[in-house]
């Protein structure tokens, strides 16, 4: 059984990238009947707000994605020490005194000999005099892993299939800086393996990061998980959009995008398989394949995003949705209305074509005229609106738009919408005749 974590910082709202990220997760994990962690990396004290761990939560639960089980960081200090010790003991970390600007400056002249821009490991030959010099004038060092240079890394990538780094192109990566906080590296590594994650699923930005952390496994004596890396989430004009960043949750709540309809995007998005409006989730995990991902760039178009939202919304219940509807709708009035609509919230402003008041166009003498003879031919039975429109071809010639219109404009206010043979009888015999007499008046 497979063991997915979904690992977000507390530090904003899910955006639709994250969103992709957990479900994803979510979906390995319930295809093996296995769990999905979600884990909360809270150890940047001064960024991390408790208020987006509250709205992670809630909004994994809008979208049906609730973890099995949850976990902080912040809660776990003490394994990233014991592991750090460790690793110190054994030379496979070591202090590091360079500013930033002196970095900074370092990599400016690599890249100005043509060099790859990685840290020259200059700490490893400072003196321990040295050393003690700087700590006695009050600088603290940041730690960096220490790559083995002489064990390539290789992985055989769940996506991008197989991967092999040389690590001597790498830089020794900073895992805890001088203020003594921890950086994603080394906490990250320990919680995969004290918390038995099987399967690492993120974006491809992360690749580089696997390479390192896969030896951070071997020098903790434990063995990696599978890792699999799936292309970014870009703006339908094929490229990175910031816009991505500020479609979250909320955002699609105040649109009245449905879950469901998220769901239905994100599961195949950036996969060979194609988007539809599939609601039943069973669907979507039975033919969810890491095989079926592509390298190239996911293309998120909010326009696709509404028009799944829609079917969805078109094929909805009246189960579903009944405690959303307005006061005095029932299945009848579900059905009438469903096919015009874009968001289940648009319900109100159908239903009060049934409800009133409606607001008449003025109409032309002849119109009036024949809306008055509307009036005196309408019968209630089974079906009126048939009823009342055979009369009417009969008796005045009319037909098509003529015969029609008006009466949907009389009885509606509108030139559009619900289907008339439903819609007839929910506004009822008496409130019909009335509106039907109201507009052919003189």
């Amino acid at each position: 059984m497979t063991t997915a974590r979904f690992a977000p910082s507390p530090t904003g709202r899910l955006h639709v990238g994250n969103i992709r990220t957990a479900l994803h997760n979510w979906m390995l994990a319930r295809q093996s009947g296995g769990t999905f962690v979600l884990r909360i990396d809270d150890t940047d004290a001064e960024r991390s707000k408790e208020e987006y761990v509250e709205a992670i939560r809630e909004d994994l639960a809008w979208l049906g994605l609730a973890p099995d089980r949850e976990e902080r960081q912040s809660s776990r200090l003490d394994s990233y020490e014991r592991a750090f010790a460790r690793l110190r003991d054994e030379g496979r970390i070591y202090p590091a005194y360079e500013t930033q600007q002196e970095l900074e400056l370092k990599r400016k002249i690599r890249l100005g000999r043509g060099l790859p821009p990685i840290y020259d490991r200059a700490a490893l030959e400072m003196s321990d005099d040295k050393r003690a010099a700087k700590e006695a004038d009050g600088v603290k060092p940041h730690w960096r892993f220490k790559l083995d240079h002489e064990q390539p890394i290789r992985w055989d990538d769940g996506i991008r299939g197989a991967q092999k780094f040389d690590p001597a192109q790498l830089s020794d990566p900073v895992i805890r800086r001088a203020d003594g906080s921890w950086l994603y590296m080394l906490p990250s590594t320990v919680d995969d393996i004290d918390m038995g994650v099987t399967q690492v699923l993120r974006g491809e930005d992360h690749v580089s990061n696997t390479a390192v952390q896969l030896q951070m496994f071997t020098a903790l004596s434990a063995r990696p998980p599978a890792f699999a890396h799936e292309a970014l989430l870009v703006g339908k004009e094929g490229k990175l959009s910031k816009r991505l960043g500020s479609l979250g949750c909320d955002a699609f709540r105040e649109r009245g995008i449905e879950p469901e309809a998220i769901i239905a995007l994100l599961a195949r998005l950036g996969t060979s398989l194609p988007v539809e409006p599939i609601a039943e989730r069973e669907t979507l995990l039975e033919t969810f394949d890491l095989s079926t991902f592509g390298r190239a760039p996911a293309k998120f178009d909010e326009s696709e995003l509404e028009r799944i939202n829609t079917a969805m919304v078109h094929a909805m219940s009246y189960e579903a949705v009944r405690e959303r509807l307005p006061k005095g709708m029932d299945e009848t009035g579900w059905h009438a209305v469903r096919p015009n609509l874009v968001r289940v919230e648009d319900t109100g402003e159908w239903w009060r074509l049934v409800t009133g008041p409606i607001d008449q166009p003025e109409f032309a003498q002849e119109d009036r005229a024949y809306l008055r003879e509307a009036a005196q031919a309408l019968e209630w039975g089974d079906d009126p609106w048939g009823d009342l429109t055979g009369t009417l071809k009969s008796s005045t010639g009319r037909k098509g738009k003529a015969l029609f219109l008006p009466l949907r404009q009389a009885l509606t206010g509108m030139n559009h919408g619900p289907d008339m043979g439903e819609l007839l009888p929910l506004i009822g015999e008496d409130e019909a005749r009335e509106r039907l007499h109201r507009a052919g008046r003189e």
